[in-house]
Parts: structure tokens; C-alpha cells; sequence
């Protein structure tokens, strides 16, 4: 993932030349947009698969287009991500034996960079492919299913964690997508947007299995939601997660954009 978001921020600096051949090319446009699609997620329940056990999301966001070039927009998003080792293909995750699900909110700035002019009501500067890059805050609270009963993690401290991890978090949004016109008031779009966290926690998996003997967080309850592994042997300090890696979310979907008229009021003249 870290070659992905090397590679997005050259093509914004490759792309900087020909934003700048646009600037005369101003106007004020105003938009609302909602989003629908899904999220899912990658780190220690699932690695490498994109899509993996993707969850509904859906999102709304204000965006102000001062350029044909490029814009700037401000919004919330909603999803859930999950992950399970019984669906993985590894024979160590299955065994491992891990769950999570977890319901994320997150509150973005974004830039967005068009490849090619663009402008709601004008039929000639109808379509673009676009980068975006930002900045969001966001909150998770991952929960496991241990007998049909959904339980949060972050209190049970199931590494052994002095002090739990924060569930607001800062992460770096980027990605691609395209949008057109098919209306003078109206556009449609498709996005998506990888999340770069600095967490590895999205879903309560990181470090070692703990020695509950010598730690203060030793209760029942977190023992049982820390290693629900299938063999019988002693885990304690061995891998649990990979403390290497942060974790990722994504966002996906389609856009509808809706272009908003700010009118000057009349200007009325009189004759004497």
C-alpha cells in the first residue's frame, strides 16, 4: 500500500503543470453530493484482498469548484469493515480463529485534482478522471462475536495494554474516481479511496498473545477474546498480529452531485 500512495502523490506532481494552465479559467460552482457504496478493510484478519467482505457506506459532503482544473470539497462518510479468519485461505489464520466488526465515521477535507476541464452545466467540459488527496478524522470501536453476542474490545485490553488505543483517529485519504454531467444542474461519479491510517488497531489485533500471569488487564472475559485459537498449546508470546503494518480502510461507490445556484438579486433601472 505504501508504493500506492508514492505512486498518487507523483502523479499530483506530474499533474501540477497542467493545473496550472487553467487558472485563468475561474468561476464559482457550489455542490452537494451523496454518496453510496461500500467500505471494507485490510490489516491482520484480512492482508491482501481488496473487496474482502465489503459493508454497506454511504456519505455526504459540500463541494466548492473554483477552477475547471481542480476543487475542493468537505464531507462525512459512514461504514462498517469486518474481518474473519474462518473465511481466510491461510491455514495460520484460520487457526488463529480471530473476528471483528466495526462501525466507522469519519470527517474529511479533500482536494480534488481534474484531469481534464470540468464543469456542472457546461456540455463541453462534460467528463474527467480526478485524483484526490485530504485529510480526516475518524472513529472506530471494533467488536467481536463470541456466542452470538457482539462485544467492544477496547476495553478488555486483549494484548495486555497498560493503557487502551485512542478510537479517534487521524488518517490520510487518496484515491481516484470520475464524474459527469448528465444535466445541467446535476453530475454522477464514481470514487475510490484508500485510508491511510496510524493505527493498527482497527481490528484489536497488533502484537503478542499476553502472559496473563503477569499482567494487570487479567480478567476472564479478555482471555477468552484474546486467544480463541483451535490448538490446544500455550500462545503466550507468540505472533498474535503484525506489529510491522498499520491498517487501511476504503470507501467506494457512486456519487450524485448537485450543483447549487447562489443568484445575484436583480438589478432593476428606471426611467425619468
Amino acid at each position: 500500500m505504501k508504493s500506492c500512495l508514492c505512486i498518487f502523490l507523483l502523479f499530483v506532481v506530474l499533474s501540477s503543470n497542467l493545473f496550472s494552465q487553467g487558472r485563468r479559467r475561474n468561476f464559482r460552482q457550489h455542490e452537494v453530493g451523496f454518496m453510496v457504496g461500500g467500505a471494507y478493510y485490510i490489516g491482520d484478519l484480512n492482508p491482501r484482498k481488496q473487496f474482502n467482505l465489503t459493508q454497506p457506506a454511504a456519505g455526504a459532503f459540500y463541494r466548492f469548484t473554483p477552477n475547471y482544473r481542480y476543487a475542493f470539497r468537505a464531507g462525512i462518510n459512514w461504514g462498517n469493515i469486518m474481518g474473519d479468519d474462518s473465511q481466510s485461505d491461510d491455514a495460520d489464520q484460520v487457526q488463529r480463529n480471530l473476528n471483528f466488526k466495526s462501525q466507522i465515521i469519519e470527517y474529511n477535507i479533500i482536494a480534488e485534482f481534474n484531469f481534464l476541464e470540468y464543469r456542472i452545466s457546461n456540455d463541453k467540459y462534460k467528463f474527467t478522471s480526478y485524483l484526490f488527496l485530504g485529510i480526516d478524522v475518524f472513529n472506530f470501536k471494533p467488536r467481536a462475536n463470541l456466542g452470538n453476542k457482539w462485544t467492544d474490545l477496547e476495553p478488555l485490553h486483549t494484548e495486555g495494554q497498560v493503557k487502551g488505543y485512542k478510537l479517534t483517529q487521524v488518517s490520510i485519504p487518496f484515491g481516484i474516481g470520475a464524474k459527469m454531467n448528465v444535466s445541467k444542474q446535476v453530475g454522477i461519479g464514481l470514487e475510490w479511496g484508500p485510508r491511510k491510517t496510524f493505527t493498527d488497531y482497527l481490528d484489536d489485533v497488533s502484537g503478542t498473545y499476553p502472559d496473563w500471569e503477569t499482567t494487570q488487564a487479567f480478567n476472564k472475559n479478555t482471555v477468552k477474546f484474546t486467544d480463541r485459537s483451535k490448538n490446544a498449546s500455550n500462545n503466550v508470546n507468540k505472533m498474535r498480529g503484525n506489529p510491522r503494518t498499520k491498517d487501511w480502510y476504503f470507501f467506494f461507490g457512486i456519487t450524485l452531485n448537485i450543483k447549487l445556484n447562489f443568484k445575484a438579486p436583480p438589478c432593476y433601472s428606471y426611467n425619468h
